[in-house]
């Protein structure tokens, strides 16, 4: 199976830690990682805000760099739902059939790691050691648009070492929603406050989410409060081993 790894503008912008556990977690299952050099941004910040004429050159770029490859793997539920929902509505908006074709193949083969690690690859249990308390956050695009549902806590459940505590209201917004929290930043920081209350509540070590831009969001409250939480993609804490641990 020849699978690329898509990921995502943030990651490799701020977080490329996350892109590397991905690689070296699918190459310990035994899975050909690639990561194509053309990969630009999915286009889901155009799209969100309403620019869908703006998103067709960036969708252009993602078929091209994702062609012909089984699989495409991304550690972001939000750039995952952008690539299997809206790449569907700028091609066809752009009226291009080519590239209304081209989505149509490289679209339903894009998943979010959880997704491709249970569903595509039928595993839970990846060989991980992570000898700490953890909470999860469901991102929104995760829960709402993907239905990843329990997939993610299903991996952490088998994690040796790992003690998984419940969130309180965990399917609440952490409030960071892209462009959300710059037009409405006062409603976005009650609602990061809200979410950073309730992961210090559980006594958890270290807050997990499949989305970095929401760990961002919520971890800064969480820094400036001083609360010692510690924020971790899903993919680090699944990339953890004794020998190599996170």
């Amino acid at each position: 199976m020849r699978v690329a790894l898509m990921v995502t503008c943030v990651n490799d912008a701020m977080f490329p830690g996350t892109g590397q556990a991905v690689v070296r977690l699918l190459r310990r299952l035994g899975v050909d990682v690639d990561f194509p050099q053309a990969q630009t941004c999915c286009g889901q910040p155009m799209v969100n805000t309403g620019y869908l004429d703006e998103a067709v050159p960036a969708v252009r770029s993602f078929v091209r760099a994702f062609e012909g490859y089984d699989a495409v793997v991304t550690p972001s539920g939000s750039c995952a739902g952008s690539a299997r929902h809206q790449h569907q509505l700028v091609a066809a908006r752009s009226g291009d059939t080519g590239l209304a074709a081209a989505v149509a193949q490289t679209s339903p083969r894009t998943h979010e790691l959880s997704e491709f690690l249970v569903d595509v690859l039928g595993v839970t249990d990846v060989g991980a050691y992570f000898p700490h308390s953890v909470t999860y956050h469901p991102t929104c695009h995760s829960l709402r648009m993907l239905g990843v549902g329990d997939r993610p806590r299903r991996l952490l459940e088998k994690v040796r070492g790992l003690r998984l505590v419940d969130l309180p209201k965990a399917e609440e917004c952490c409030g960071f929603g892209g462009t959300f929290a710059l037009k409405n930043s006062d409603t976005s920081v009650a609602m990061g406050s809200d979410k950073a209350r309730h992961v210090r509540e559980t006594g958890a070590e270290v807050l997990v989410a499949g989305d970095n831009s929401c760990l961002m969001h919520i971890g800064g409250v969480l820094n400036r409060g001083r609360s010692g939480v510690r924020v971790m993609h899903l993919a680090e804490v699944l990339a953890s081993t004794e020998e190599q641990p996170a």
